[in-house]
Order: structure tokens, then C-alpha cells, then sequence
């Protein structure tokens, strides 16, 4: 059977349910061998990141510590050290893993609307597959997207079983996802001294509380 790994990429400042709930729905739909959880170090599209590194790879270990399938931290966006853009972690991962590896990079439909300003954005599916689940208030339909991505993905729809099952340049839109949550919200709610509770993990927020992130 073909190698299917599943990379989820993001700031995570901090990680929220539902960063841990497209990731479960991925590897719940896809079975695969391997899901990566890749912390962005520089993210070129934000200014600051307000956790540092170290707290926030600590906040992904106890979000995932749980997970039904096996789970790694990939630290190469931090360890690189510059502006971080998804097309260069994917070549990395592509050389790592060979030309015949299924990769599954994951997204939220937030993402896909902006995918066209994303640096060298068709090459992406060279590279990878892309699995994009819905999230409230970010339609999906043709009609909401860039007029060149809705035309990339008509062209690149494709089922789970060709993602699973050969290495790159498909895209499958998960409609089953529901969760609105984003970590600007939880930061400022956070910050107003608001429960988060049905937003975060409580492991991860006894860990904001215990070193005093998000001025709380």
C-alpha cells in the first residue's frame, strides 16, 4: 500500500479544537500512516506570532497527545529560521519522502478563498494532494473562490481513495466539518478574561494559565 502522509500546517497560537478537529477528520476519512503537525515559524502572512516557539510546540504535544493515530511534530518551518512558505516545507517533505508517497496537505476553506496570493500556489499540487474541510462562514462553491483557484480545483477534484492512493495533485472538499473557532477569537477572549473553555483543550489552557500566555 501506498505511504499516505497527512501535514497540517498553521501557527497554532494557540492550538483550539478545531485545529484538532480537521486533523481528526482527515485521518478518520484518509487512515493515514503518518499525520504531521507543522508549526509555522515565520509565517510570511502575519506580523507576530505572540507565543514563542517552545510554548507553542508544547501546546500541540498536549493537543495531540491523545490522538487515535500516530501523530509528529515536524519542526523544520521553526528550525528554518526565515519568512516560512508552505511550497518549500512541501519540497522538503517530497525529497524526505520520495516521488511516490502520498501527500495530503490540510486547510480550512478560510484558507482556500486566499489560496491564490499563497507563493508559487498551482505548484502546490505537484507536490500534494489538498484536503480542505469547510468552516463556518468561508463557502466553499465556485462562486466564493478566486476564479482561478475554483477553475484549478474543478480540474483537481478528486475522491479519497485516489489521495490515499497516489502521490500529489488532487483536492477534496470536506463539507462534514462545523467548528467555528479561530485563535484570534480565543486570544482576545483570553485577554477580556472570558472562558475558553469550549474552544481549547483544558490541558492547553491549564498551560496558558500556568505561564501566563495571552496576558491572562
Amino acid at each position: 500500500m501506498t505511504l499516505c502522509v497527512a501535514l497540517l500546517g498553521g501557527s497554532f497560537d494557540p492550538v483550539h479544537n478545531g485545529h484538532v478537529a480537521l486533523a481528526t477528520l482527515f485521518a478518520t476519512l484518509l487512515e493515514p500512516d503518518q499525520l504531521r503537525i507543522l508549526p509555522a515559524g515565520s509565517p510570511w502572512q502575519k506580523s507576530r506570532l505572540q507565543a514563542g516557539d517552545a510554548d507553542r510546540v508544547a501546546m500541540l504535544r498536549l493537543a495531540f497527545a491523545g490522538a487515535a493515530r500516530p501523530v509528529a511534530l515536524d519542526l523544520q518551518e521553526i528550525e528554518r529560521g526565515t519568512p516560512t512558505y508552505t511550497i518549500d516545507t512541501l519540497r522538503s517533505v517530497r525529497a524526505e519522502l520520495g516521488p511516490q508517497a502520498s501527500i495530503v496537505f490540510l486547510m480550512g476553506s478560510d484558507q482556500l478563498q486566499q489560496l491564490d496570493s499563497w507563493r508559487e500556489w498551482r505548484a502546490l499540487f505537484e507536490l500534494a494532494h489538498i484536503g480542505v474541510a469547510a468552516r463556518p462562514g468561508f463557502s466553499m462553491a465556485d462562486a466564493a473562490l478566486p476564479a482561478a483557484v475554483a477553475e484549478e480545483l474543478t480540474m483537481r477534484r478528486g475522491s479519497l481513495a485516489q489521495l490515499r492512493n497516489t502521490p500529489s495533485g488532487r483536492a477534496y472538499l470536506a463539507e462534514t466539518l462545523d467548528v467555528d473557532i479561530s485563535a484570534t477569537q480565543i486570544r482576545a477572549a483570553l485577554q477580556r478574561g472570558e472562558k475558553a473553555n469550549s474552544l481549547i483543550s483544558p490541558v492547553v489552557l491549564d498551560y496558558i494559565q500556568q505561564h501566563n500566555l495571552y496576558e491572562i
